[in-house]
């Protein structure tokens, strides 16, 4: 039997106790960048998670090309259902799976993938709190080189089917009728302004900063506790509805997973955020 969930988030401690368990599937959904705002570009983490070591059992998932749509203008772009079953059977998972997900990084990466699991209606998907760092800094057991064994071609009892996409994404005119008001929601970004590079173009008119770096710890790489991330997120809760963005959607994908955690259940994550709303010339929005 799986190991049942009771949050968005498991301790590297509950990981460890239930390492190897029936229908635990272990991901690792790093992805390494080069470069800022405009410049930045994205490359899958494979030879890291076979050179630098990854936790034991993990299977690699590949958000750059696997789990992102392909043939788009934006990166990103969350896949379509087809595809996202593909690439979860790929790495084993079926609907019995419990699935936890992490990254070597601050988690926005492991976020992004909890995201669209759960936009899928999957909800037995968990993000490693503090991630590979935290893990390796416990001195936990770290493989290094390809996992030798592959996922066993699932029967069809077992094959992975999506469910019905859930209202947890925003597109742009979403995101204009928070601006205009015609729709209320509050716009928080992510990511910090210093990602964007020195002479980045205007941010969406009426947002709310909350960066990843204020939410996660950077002693522990964890997330900080509840009532800290409340006060951070005061400004904000009170709202019915609540759009997160950030450069191109995946630390956006943090903060959605915070305000979960604090019990929000009207989140949505703007896909592709600064990269779609800055490749068109800014409309005149009230703000």
């Amino acid at each position: 039997m799986a190991p049942v969930l009771t949050s968005p988030l498991v301790s590297t401690q509950w990981l460890a106790d239930h390492l190897g368990a029936d229908d635990l599937v272990v991901l690792d959904a790093s992805v390494h960048t080069a470069g800022t705002g405009f410049g930045t570009r994205w490359s899958p983490a494979r030879d890291a998670y076979e050179q630098h070591g990854h936790i034991p059992g993990a299977r690699y998932a590949d958000l750059v090309h696997d789990f992102s749509a392909p043939d788009t203008d934006l990166p990103f772009t969350r896949p379509g259902a087809e595809q996202f079953e593909l690439a979860a059977r790929t790495l084993g998972v079926t609907n019995e799976s419990t699935v936890v997900v992490y990254d070597d990084d601050i988690g926005e990466w492991s976020a992004r993938l909890w995201w669209i699991f759960r936009a899928f209606g999957f909800d037995s998907v968990a993000v490693l709190d503090g991630g590979f760092v935290k893990w390796r800094d416990e001195g936990r057991p770290v493989r290094v080189g390809a996992l030798t064994s592959r996922a066993d071609e699932p029967t069809a009892q077992q094959a992975f089917l999506a469910g019905e996409e859930r209202p947890l994404w925003a597109d742009r005119a979403r995101v204009e009728r928070a601006v205009d008001g015609t729709q209320p929601a509050a716009l928080v970004l992510a990511t910090d302004e210093s990602t964007l590079g020195d002479d980045h173009a205007p941010l969406v008119p009426g947002t709310i900063p909350i960066s990843v770096g204020r939410i996660v710890d950077q002693e522990s790489n964890a997330l900080r506790r509840p009532a800290v991330l409340a006060d951070m997120f005061a400004p904000v809760l009170d709202a019915d509805e609540i759009v997160t963005y950030c450069g191109v959607g995946s630390a956006a994908c943090v903060d959605a997973l915070a305000l979960t955690i604090l019990g929000h259940d009207r989140v949505q994550v703007y896909d592709g955020s600064l990269a779609d709303w800055w490749r068109r010339e800014p409309e005149t929005i009230a703000s």
